[in-house]
């Protein structure tokens, strides 16, 4: 006789509040539907973050928004600034307006889906983008690094053969400087993006896209980071040797020379060496700030470059700190400028409260210590391409000659 088993009535579970609404769940499409940008799969494994506290991934992407922000904010008012203020619109303004713009747009297109892939553990945007957005990240990092290794040799020529700084310094000679550096940062990655030496692709472990094995098992990752790395950081290093002997040595002598009795000399002679004691002094500031830039990268690229070449993935902590610093990079330069300059304060301040910009350049000595609008103190006070903000503009650089200190 035939056994028959009636069916179990459906029970109506009542929805669970904190899985429907989890905020994964609204996330979780974003790694299932398929891409506007490519045909590839798009759902992937969770990456390192799925390994720690459930709270440190949306901590994580909560940080990378707030430097975003910052970062948007400060490179942009930065530009503005520098291009409306005619105090600030220098030799300096070329190189600083380029590394703004890279930070800037590092800032749009890294940071947000960086901050999604912390919230979400992982986010797969399809083959373009995945191919696009290391590219541009590779490439603006290489850039900050060189126009730092740029700027330092700057204030190597000035500081220590400063007769053939205005010889060099010249519109033309700072425009292909800009380019050289835009060129060989991205350059550099051609053969990763021919998948010539590694290729552009998903990192299921750091849960984004970035340079991975190819099919020969190469990658250029490991020689990108020491080459964009190590080689602007020794270049840095032995400029700001040579620089700080330099100024030691000039001290030295100084202060030998103080101790003889002073020689008897004219009015004129003792006002022009007042100018050009507190021009040198103000470049020993501006050196020093630049000192500080380049500390502040080495803080924020250091920890990136060693867990890429010596850091295994058994360490997601460490991971999720060194990219931590790497976008932090992008907003810290404008706080230098806040902090230390004071002609940048005016100058931002002239952009935020909307007054004109010969505010800035009208206010004899306030705030600034180029007080004296003479002509001789706008040749003797001579600046360098860096954060320095002089008088002197670009027309005006080859009219100067050997008037630099």
């Amino acid at each position: 006789m035939m056994e028959i088993r009636l069916a179990e009535p459906y029970r109506l579970e009542e929805p669970n509040f904190f899985t429907s609404y989890s905020p994964s769940n609204y996330l979780a499409p974003l790694n299932e539907a398929s891409s506007p940008f490519g045909d590839a799969p798009t759902t992937k494994s969770k990456s390192y973050i799925s390994q720690l506290h459930p709270g440190i991934g949306p901590l994580a992407g909560a940080v990378t928004l707030t430097i975003m922000a910052v970062g948007i904010f400060g490179n942009l008012l930065t530009v503005i600034a520098l291009l409306r203020c005619p105090r600030v619109r220098n030799v300096a303004a070329a190189f600083i307006i380029s590394l703004c713009i890279a930070d800037f747009i590092f800032c749009l297109t890294v940071l947000p889906p960086s901050a999604i892939s912390f919230i979400n553990g992982s986010w797969y945007p399809g083959e373009t983008l995945c191919t696009i957005m290391p590219f541009v990240r590779y490439g603006n990092v290489g850039f900050s690094l060189l126009s730092i290794a740029m700027i330092t040799i700057n204030r190597y020529i000035m500081i220590a053969h400063h007769s053939v700084y205005a010889s060099i310094y010249r519109p033309k000679y700072i425009v292909m400087m800009l380019v050289f550096c835009w060129l060989l940062s991205f350059g550099m990655q051609i053969p990763t993006a021919l998948q010539k030496w590694g290729l552009y692709a998903y990192d299921e472990y750091v849960g984004t896209c970035s340079i991975m094995e190819d099919k020969d098992k190469k990658s250029s990752k490991k020689a990108l980071f020491i080459i964009g790395f190590v080689c602007p950081c020794l270049v840095i290093v032995c400029c700001y040797a040579r620089i700080f002997w330099v100024v030691h040595s000039s001290e030295k002598r100084m202060r030998k020379h103080a101790t003889r009795k002073p020689p008897i000399i004219d009015h004129g002679t003792r006002i022009k060496e007042k100018r050009e004691a507190k021009a040198k002094r103000n470049e020993w500031r501006i050196t020093k700030m630049v000192l500080a830039i380049f500390l502040s990268f080495v803080i924020c690229y250091l920890p990136i470059t060693m867990v890429k070449i010596f850091i295994s993935n058994s360490y997601p902590t460490l991971h999720l700190i060194a990219y931590i610093l790497l976008y932090l990079s992008a907003c810290i330069n404008p706080i230098i400028y806040v902090i230390m300059n004071k002609q940048y304060r005016q100058a931002y301040q002239t952009v935020m409260m909307c007054r004109r910009p010969g505010f800035l350049s009208g206010i004899p000595g306030q705030g600034s210590s180029y007080g004296d609008k003479s002509r001789d103190e706008n040749k003797t006070m001579v600046s360098h391409v860096s954060i320095a903000m002089t008088p002197i503009r670009l027309s005006d650089l080859q009219q100067q000659g050997n008037d630099y200190i």
